[in-house]
C-alpha cells in the first residue's frame, strides 16, 4: 500500500513544485483534480486544477502530454487517480453538461496515463423535472419527499450513471464515488444501490471523514464494500461533544468552531487505532493501492496539517505491513 496526497491544496504551486515537495515528503503518489467543482470556477472558465492537470489541453497535444508524463516518472511517483468532483445530475443544463465534458474528459486521459480509476460524486438532481435547483432529501416522507426520491434515482442518478459505467468501462476506467451527505450516494446503501444498478465498475472513493460524520463505523463499511473500494482519501471528522448533544450530527452552523463536527487532519481526530484497523480492514478485503492524503482542515494550516498526516500514516502504514500467510 502506498502513501499519496490530493492535490488541491498545491494549487498555488506548479505541477513541478508539487512534485518536488511529495518527493521530499517521501510520498509515492498523488491524485490529480481535473474539473471544476464550483459555480464561481464555471463562471470564471478556469479552476485551479488547471494549473497542473488540463485534460482537455493534454488530450489535444501528444507532446504535452509526453512532457506531462515525465515529470512523474523521473521522480517515481504515480497517479493514484484524477478526481473530478462536480455535480453532473445539476438541473441547470450549461452546468451539468460543463460537470460531464469534464467527467468525460477525465476518463479519456485515464485511460492514457494507464490510471484505473476516476473520482467522483454522484450529484444531486432536481426534485422533478421543472425544478431548476438540486434538491437533497434522505427520507422517504412526508409522502412528496418519497416522490421526489423515486424521481431522482430512477429518472436521473441511476440512468445518467449507467450510461456513463458503460463508457468507463469501454475505456478500462472505475468509477469511484465519493459518499458525501448531499449528494445522491452518502453512505453505504445507498453506494451498494447504485452499483447494483450500473455494475461492478461502479465503486467507491472511501473517505472515512463522511462516515465519521454520520456515525457509521468505517470499517464495517469497508468489510461490506470488499471488491468496490476502488482509491481511498485519508480525512478524518472530529467532535465538540457540547454542541453534538446540543445539535446532532446534521448541524450546520458558521463558522465550524460552534458546529458539532468539523473536518480534520489525520491526526487530529481519531486515533492511531482507529486507522490502524481501517489499514488492516482494507488490507484484509483486497486493497492495496494508494492512501491519498486530502487536507480540509479549517485548524490547521496546509503545512502543519500535511506534516502530521504523512507523519501519522507512515507510521501506520509501515507498520501494518501484512505478515506472512502462516494460516494457510
Amino acid at each position: 500500500m502506498k502513501l499519496g496526497v490530493f492535490n488541491p491544496l498545491f494549487h498555488d504551486l506548479s505541477l513541478e513544485q508539487t512534485l518536488d515537495k511529495l518527493a521530499g515528503l517521501g510520498l509515492d503518489a498523488i491524485e490529480l483534480r481535473t474539473g471544476p467543482n464550483s459555480l464561481k470556477e464555471i463562471r470564471s472558465g478556469a479552476y485551479p486544477a488547471q494549473q497542473q492537470c488540463d485534460p482537455a489541453a493534454l488530450l489535444a497535444d501528444a507532446g504535452k502530454l509526453r512532457t506531462f508524463q515525465n515529470q512523474f516518472s523521473q521522480r517515481k511517483i504515480t497517479i493514484s487517480a484524477l478526481s473530478c468532483h462536480g455535480n453532473p445530475l445539476h438541473p441547470d443544463r450549461s452546468q451539468a453538461r460543463t460537470y460531464h465534458e469534464a467527467w468525460r474528459n477525465s476518463v479519456l486521459l485515464a485511460e492514457r496515463l494507464g490510471v484505473k480509476a476516476v473520482v467522483v460524486f454522484s450529484g444531486c438532481p432536481a426534485a422533478n423535472a421543472q425544478d431548476t435547483q438540486p434538491n437533497w432529501s434522505i427520507i422517504g416522507w412526508p409522502n412528496e419527499f418519497g416522490e421526489m426520491l423515486d424521481y431522482q434515482w430512477n429518472e436521473a442518478c441511476i440512468p445518467y450513471w449507467r450510461e456513463q459505467a458503460q463508457f468507463a468501462r469501454a475505456h478500462g476506467v472505475n468509477i469511484a464515488v465519493e459518499m458525501h451527505p448531499g449528494f445522491m450516494v452518502y453512505n453505504l446503501p445507498t453506494m451498494l444501490r447504485l452499483r447494483e444498478a450500473c455494475g461492478e465498475n461502479m465503486g467507491c472513493n472511501f473517505d472515512p471523514s463522511h462516515l465519521f460524520w454520520q456515525q457509521a463505523d468505517p470499517v464495517a463499511v469497508i468489510k461490506a464494500l470488499r471488491g468496490a473500494i476502488y482509491h481511498v482519501h485519508a480525512k478524518d471528522t472530529a467532535f465538540d461533544a457540547q454542541n453534538l448533544a446540543r445539535n446532532g450530527v446534521l448541524d450546520n452552523t458558521e463558522p465550524a468552531a460552534e458546529r458539532s463536527w468539523v473536518f480534520r487532519s489525520v491526526g487530529y481526530g481519531h486515533g492511531a487505532l482507529d486507522w490502524k484497523q481501517m489499514i488492516s480492514a482494507l488490507r484484509i478485503t483486497g486493497y492495496d493501492h494508494v492512501v491519498s492524503i486530502e487536507h480540509e482542515d479549517s485548524y490547521a494550516s496546509i503545512n502543519e496539517g500535511l506534516t502530521k498526516a504523512v507523519t501519522f500514516l507512515q507510521d501506520i502504514i509501515l507498520r501494518e505491513q501484512p505478515a506472512q500467510s502462516w494460516w494457510i
